[in-house]
């Protein structure tokens, strides 16, 4: 599973500008550090080596290979969402407003629609490599209460009023999508705390949302980002959103334990790592701290249980049909045609998806994190998941890919 929904992030050291060189250093440098360290890339073809080239290199449908297998019907709700935001820019308006005349019933009309108004374009590594990581991630169940009171014992917060975020690209267009998080002492922006040390303070003490009754859970709810708690004191269920996060870089809890011996990388599960926790509970706060990154949320309404958690696009995911990737490579609404295999599996997963979310883990160009959707299943996929995978994503014909490839 991916170990992070975030976005991305840096600690701030002090209120001291600094030069957009120096930034672009430090960016590199912190960005290498949270990255998650993924499988070693899929072998190139006997005799043929991978050539660099573009990120992004157009080809046909015939070429993508299960394109004419996916049923796209299951894909348009995620492509109407989608486009309902991206209408607004000029270089998507002719195709999205073709998309509201479409008979959806028509798989064949669908390709079509796809075939007239699209371009796919094949992702690739810097290295020339067209194999990336795929991971997954679900929605997550904990049961609380708005009361510590007997096994709730664990509190999830809300964003404190002290967390200073900045966003560097009112200062430097360059540095889209990152931002700094600190909080003022003195004259200095120093990093915020980290998660040690809130846990081990009450410097968050009066912003609890709900308490729950797992500590594991509750960090895992911070991996995936969002999720529901039920309270059974007033049978109901809310949905925890990300709302902010401390700004320290996240560190894989997985490769903790792989690189402190107790267990093989390929046993790095979700599933595993709880299992570990359940036989080493004193070491439970040793793991949970190693990631020094700490989320917290908001409270939403669940008006429809059916939908997923709104991702990076500001609208609902779809189950099986959403994904999160780098929108340095690929454009934040942008159908992707996925092609990977099933968790633990060498049965083909290959399908139409949107990109709809992001997270901190999620960097380069062929990488994704496939939104499996809520309940005990989807958590099984998406803690099992770790494949390898390959990327196409379809712009609008006309429209120049990022970078002028």
């Amino acid at each position: 599973m991916s170990l992070n929904r975030l976005p991305r992030h840096f600690p701030i050291v002090s209120l001291k500008r600094l030069a957009l060189p120096a930034l672009m250093t430090a960016a590199a440098v912190l960005l290498a550090a949270c990255q998650t360290t993924p499988t070693s890339p899929a072998k190139p073809a006997e005799g043929i080596a991978p050539q660099p080239g573009p990120a992004m290199r157009p080809v046909a449908f015939s070429q993508v290979p299960g394109w004419d297998e996916d049923d796209l019907r299951q894909a348009w709700p995620a492509v109407q969402s989608s486009c309902a935001v991206m209408v607004r820019k000029p270089e998507w308006r002719t195709a999205c407003a073709a998309a509201e005349r479409v008979n959806t019933a028509d798989l064949g009309l669908l390709r079509a629609y796809f075939e007239t108004y699209f371009t796919p374009y094949k992702l690739f590594n810097a290295d020339g490599t067209d194999s990336g990581l795929v991971t997954g991630y679900y929605e997550p169940l904990l049961r609380g209460s708005r009361r510590r009171t007997g096994a709730y014992q664990t509190p999830l917060y809300q964003a404190p009023e002290d967390l200073l975020t900045i966003d560097l690209a009112s200062v430097y267009p360059e540095l889209k999508n990152l931002r700094l998080r600190g909080r003022v002492v003195g004259r200095k922006v120093v990093p915020y705390p980290s998660r040690g040390e809130l846990t081990q303070s009450d410097a968050l003490a009066g912003r609890e949302l709900v308490w729950v009754d797992d500590p594991v859970e509750a960090f895992f709810l911070q991996v995936q980002g969002s999720g529901r708690v039920y309270l059974p004191e007033t049978r109901e269920t809310i949905r925890l959103a990300y709302a902010d996060q401390n700004g320290r870089p996240y560190k894989s809890i997985g490769r903790y334990l792989v690189d402190k011996g107790e267990m093989p990388l390929s046993q790095a599960s979700a599933q595993n790592i709880k299992a570990w926790v359940k036989a080493n509970p004193a070491r439970k706060d040793e793991l949970l701290n190693a990631n020094p990154s700490y989320v917290f949320f908001r409270e939403e309404k669940l008006p429809d249980p059916n939908k997923g958690p709104k991702g990076a696009q500001g609208i609902p995911l779809t189950p099986q049909r959403s994904i999160a990737i780098d929108p340095q490579h690929v454009p934040l609404g942008a159908p992707v045609f996925l092609a990977t295999t099933q968790p633990n599996s060498d049965a083909p997963l290959r399908r139409l998806v949107v990109a709809q979310d992001t997270g901190g883990a999620i960097r380069g160009a062929v990488r994704a994190d496939f939104f499996w959707g809520f309940g005990d299943e989807a958590e099984d996929k998406a803690g099992a998941m770790k494949q390898r995978g390959m990327l196409w994503v379809l712009l609008p014909k006309g429209m120049m890919p990022p970078g002028g490839q």
